[in-house]
């Protein structure tokens, strides 16, 4: 399996997933929406475990491969949350941003070498690029769920309130293990468990702006306030995932490869 063929199975995905989207507002029986969404999935990963195959390697080196995850990671989230919390929107919201990182991925898979340099052919090399991108998606999800809260009538929904603490709870225990697990990775490509690199500060202070965010909703601050840090948290974290390469301080990083 090669990129070639992505646009026939991206295709399909797409059009289960929003047909599901459709039964979900229309039917008034759920098995359906969950079956075409379901199908959506299985279709979406069948792409990713081919290519992986044919790769002869897992597809979380380039940034055309995360986004692949990312695109699953999101409707998934996205799925799994209604399925909690009863929120028709995030299914809808959440593969809308999928479908863009999609239609990215179709107009520009970024193909490189399939080759993996000596220092990504690690035991740790699935695990931390995986609870990055899963993070991602909770943050994601969380940050759409903000923003519906800033913008309601009335910021009273508690059970929207839980949805969102709980998708930042997940999100940031993913955040840190992925450090986490980066550290030791570190330390055995490069020797150096924390090199102060770009990415790493830039990661330090996505994780921390999201710490900010849980102690305020501890300590009771002002709701509208609070709210806003989650999308500025957001904002950091793509910088860390995708803006932190065009820095100027960034090219001799050792994130970059």
């Amino acid at each position: 399996m090669s990129w070639n063929e992505f646009i026939y199975f991206a295709g399909a995905s797409l059009f289960f997933w929003f047909s599901g989207m459709l039964a979900l507002y229309l039917s008034k029986r759920r098995v359906f929406s969950d079956i075409l969404i379901c199908l959506g999935l299985i279709i979406f990963t069948s792409f990713i475990a081919a290519l992986w195959v044919g790769l002869g390697h897992p597809p979380l080196r380039t940034m055309g491969e995360t986004r692949l995850w990312y695109s699953l990671f999101l409707v998934l989230v996205g799925y799994l949350t209604y399925l909690r919390w009863e929120y028709k929107w995030l299914v809808a919201y959440s593969m809308g941003v999928s479908a863009v990182f999609i239609i990215i991925n179709i107009l520009k898979p970024e193909i490189h070498n399939t080759n993996l340099m000596p220092a990504l052919q690690s035991i740790w090399f699935v695990p931390h690029v995986t609870v990055y991108i899963l993070a991602y998606a909770m943050m994601g999800a969380a940050t759409i769920a903000a923003i519906i809260a800033l913008f309601r009538p009335s910021q009273k929904d508690e059970n929207l309130l839980n949805m969102i603490d709980n998708l930042v709870y997940i999100g940031l225990a993913f955040l840190i293990a992925g450090m986490l697990m980066g550290a030791v990775w570190a330390k055995e490509a490069w020797g150096d468990y924390w090199t102060w690199d770009p990415k790493e500060i830039w990661a330090f202070i996505t994780a921390a702006t999201y710490l900010v965010y849980i102690h305020s909703r501890k300590a009771g601050y002002n709701l509208k306030i609070i709210l806003w840090i989650i999308p500025i948290g957001l904002i950091l974290l793509m910088i860390t995932w995708l803006g932190v390469s065009y820095l100027p301080a960034a090219q001799g990083s050792i994130h970059i490869y």
